[in-house]
């Protein structure tokens, strides 16, 4: 039973635990219990302080509930004034009509917010630089349809309206989206250009999100990738994503023996050797160059592009100057 007060004012439940509901998760609970509130906003709400079992708060999304506990809720609007605020990071607009943003993302931005990361996400200053933008992935991200991973820097669309945010996210799902991604890679690849036909699954009790075992789950995962320059201990290459399983890139690159330069997690054991000692790579070199989609109101097929960021042509004029300093 849930009990709201204080119409008008900041929204207030009062729940009891009903005895069919005997040891579900806190979050999932709320979850269940308080319509129109995603698991995710939940787990922030409780992360915040909002949520009392019996008058004492509750932070951990994982505590179990019991049976005639009463439980209060208390949902507050998000900050959004902190957007943009870390490192001072920001997107660059690459196109606006009513209907669709464009936006070129920087390596470090989160997309959106999570249980571990708010504000200075591009969801966030979305927001603030356009009120009312639709909600199609949860009400915690306006106007995405589609992610990249926070150390992925490049072009993503943004829905404005509610229509183009499900015809968006109708097209991704049918793989209708045409996407290139451009890496630096550890090695010569063999292959001008290959297909990787390798599942990704995932690793229990490990950081590594993917994993090629079909026994631990494997789901297909399909990548082209096209040979741009050689250069020595390195390779400039195109990589083009047919399925979007998380990481499919950089496990599929690490798979093969090249993962992308810089990579953390997926790293291999290459090294680069350059004039001067070590380059400071601080993110995984991988960039979203171009994305080509229908227009959800126009109809017509369109392609957008984001240059490649700065940390990319420093190396690769290190590269391209001397590939390998142990050569002659």
């Amino acid at each position: 039973m849930a009990l709201r007060e204080n119409e008008g004012a900041p929204e207030r439940y009062r729940i009891q635990v009903e005895p069919e509901m005997e040891g579900q998760r806190l979050d999932r609970f709320l979850t269940d219990s308080l319509e129109g509130l995603s698991r995710e906003r939940v787990k922030e709400l409780v992360l915040d302080g909002g949520v009392t079992i019996e008058g004492v708060a509750e932070v951990r999304n994982s505590t179990t509930v019991h049976a005639g506990t009463w439980i209060d809720v208390v949902v507050t609007l998000r900050d959004r004034t902190r957007a943009g605020s870390e490192g001072g990071l920001t997107y660059t607009l690459l196109y606006e009509d009513a209907d669709i943003l464009v936006v070129g993302k920087p390596a470090g931005m989160v997309v959106h917010p999570s249980e571990r990361v708010r504000g200075g996400t591009l969801s966030e200053l979305l927001a603030v630089n356009y009120p009312g933008l639709p909600s199609p992935q949860g009400e915690d991200r306006p106007g995405i349809v589609h992610r990249l991973d926070a150390e992925t820097s490049g072009v993503l669309v943004i829905a404005r309206t509610e229509a183009a945010g499900e015809e968006l996210k109708r097209q991704f799902k049918a793989r209708e989206v045409h996407k290139i991604y451009t890496a630096i890679v550890y090695g010569e690849l063999r292959f001008d250009a290959d297909w990787i036909e390798a599942p990704i699954g995932r690793m229990r009790g490990s950081e590594r999100v993917g994993v090629l075992s079909v026994a631990n789950g494997g789901r297909k995962a399909s990548t082209f990738y096209r040979t741009v320059e050689r250069m020595g201990q390195a390779t400039l290459i195109h990589c083009e994503p047919k399925t979007g399983r998380t990481h499919q890139i950089r496990v599929h690159m690490e798979s093969i023996g090249h993962p992308v330069v810089g990579d953390k997690l997926y790293r291999g054991k290459r090294v680069l050797r350059l004039p001067g000692g070590r380059f400071n790579v601080d993110r995984h070199l991988l960039h979203a160059e171009q994305l080509t989609f229908t227009h959800p109101t126009t109809g017509e097929r369109v392609t957008f592009s984001a240059p490649l960021p700065a940390d990319f042509d420093a190396l690769l004029e290190i590269l391209r100057a001397k590939p390998d300093p142990n050569e002659a």
